[in-house]
């Protein structure tokens, strides 16, 4: 009998210790990634070209809430053109709620519900939500997104507007999804972003949904 605890004692021990090790692998890789999101929704915020670079991987699958698909080299592309906030443009602000991530060894998938917030100048507000789902993958020490999906979140049937006076909003409303350029809604329903010129270029009306 004493010669068979010595023996199950050392593997008991040894599964212990391999359990405790990958708990807080776990617990580190949620934390970086935490970490991670946080910092690019508020570099996204402001169109930060770096905090994006860092985000994505060079081979990443983009899906967007409106049914197309973009790679890295075209996502910055957007990023990089788009032109400086002025003083009177609407300040943008991102946050992630409901954040569930689920950790694999070198790959997690972060998943959560983007709440962009937009102020204007005249002190109105806007809040659009979005789930986003995305997958990592660990390479060379640094969490790195190789896919990403967006999906709008409907209004409540209650927040839908009633009458064509009210649906013509006062002021522009830009997308929430922090891919570099801002789609603007105009006066009449049209759909637009400001190039690096300084024009006007109009786009699917559904890219300002």
């Amino acid at each position: 009998m004493t010669t068979m605890m010595n023996r199950i004692f050392p593997v008991f021990f040894a599964v212990l210790l391999i359990a405790g090790y990958g708990l807080g692998q776990n617990s580190r890789s949620s934390a970086e990634l935490t970490a991670l999101l946080n910092e690019f929704l508020e570099g996204a915020g402001r169109n930060d070209a770096a905090v994006h670079d860092r985000f994505w991987a060079d081979d990443l699958i983009y899906t967007r809430s409106a049914g197309s698909r973009v790679t890295k080299e075209e996502l910055m592309k957007g990023v990089r053109s788009a032109p400086a906030p002025g003083p009177n443009d609407p300040v943008m602000v991102y946050t992630a709620e409901e954040v569930q991530i689920q950790t694999y060894g070198s790959t997690a998938v972060v998943a959560f519900r983007l709440v962009g917030t937009t102020t204007r100048n005249d002190g109105s507000k806007q809040v659009s939500n979005h789930l986003n789902t995305g997958t990592f993958v660990r390479r060379n020490g640094r969490w790195r997104a190789v896919a990403w999906q967006a999906t709008a979140v409907p209004k409540p049937v209650n927040d839908e507007v009633k009458s064509p006076a009210a649906a013509t909003p006062a002021k522009p409303a830009s997308s929430p999804e922090p891919t570099g350029r801002t789609y603007i809604k105009g006066p009449q329903g049209g759909c637009y972003y400001i190039s690096a010129s300084g024009r006007k270029t109009y786009v699917k009306k559904e890219l300002c949904d």
